[in-house]
């Protein structure tokens, strides 16, 4: 027996994913029939390295940190993932376990798609396969800039440009994660980060407001330091 109400919530949670935004709503209760449903707590792993996943996790709502722990057990975070974002989608393609870890930041929602199912739903909706390519290529090109950022910018360069990024034109921001994850993405210690901080507020470049909350003061300043100033 088909239980509608759970068809209508999955259906619901991969509507906000671009990748089947292009599906019809027929389609779409075809994806919502192979998801189950799935709540993390704060703290919680989603999945973890080294694990045989098979399946595309969907978040609904939440936010995970994606991340991986080197040989030295030093933590890189890879991205935070939101709303309507997906992980796992190397396990799909390749026997090979799962590389990285997810991590629940907050409360979350999941949608959990069966793997072997959504490649068969994949040779029948060819869009769906293109979409998931598209996307890869994207986090490919993001993962190339970072090891570019981390290798070619010095510590100044790498904050000043991402709190510009963060910022997208706006005066005050709040960091989405912890300092020290902020830290880890950016390849610098917690206690340089707080240090480069601390700097950048007393040259009057930005205003630190409680934990998290940055006010830019200077953007051309800190243009000029990231590097992409005129």
């Amino acid at each position: 027996m088909v239980d509608h109400c759970c068809l209508a919530e999955h259906a619901s949670c991969i509507e906000r994913v671009p990748i089947f935004n292009n599906l019809t709503k027929e389609e779409m209760q075809e994806i919502a029939a192979i998801t189950t449903a799935k709540t993390f707590k704060k703290g919680e792993l989603v999945y973890m390295a080294g694990e045989q996943a098979g399946k595309l996790y969907v978040l609904h709502t939440g936010r995970v940190k994606v991340s991986r722990i080197n040989a030295n057990g030093k933590e890189q975070v890879i991205r935070v993932v939101g709303p309507g974002e997906f992980m796992g989608e190397l396990s799909l393609f390749s026997s090979l376990p799962m590389t990285d870890n997810g991590e629940a930041l907050e409360d979350c929602t999941m949608c959990l798609i069966e793997g072997a199912k959504l490649k068969e739903l994949m040779k029948k909706y060819p869009s769906i396969a293109f979409k998931v390519m598209a996307e890869l290529s994207q986090r490919l090109e993001k993962a190339e800039h970072l090891i570019e950022t981390l290798n070619l910018n010095t510590v100044e360069q790498r904050l000043a440009r991402s709190l510009l990024g963060i910022a997208a034109g706006k005066k005050e921001m709040v960091l989405g994660m912890t300092k020290g994850d902020f830290a880890s993405q950016l390849g610098m210690t917690q206690e340089t980060l707080s240090r480069k901080l601390s700097a950048f507020q007393e040259r009057g470049l930005i205003m630190l407001k409680g934990q998290r909350g940055i006010e830019i003061l200077d953007r051309d300043g800190l243009a000029a330091i990231s590097g992409d100033g005129d």
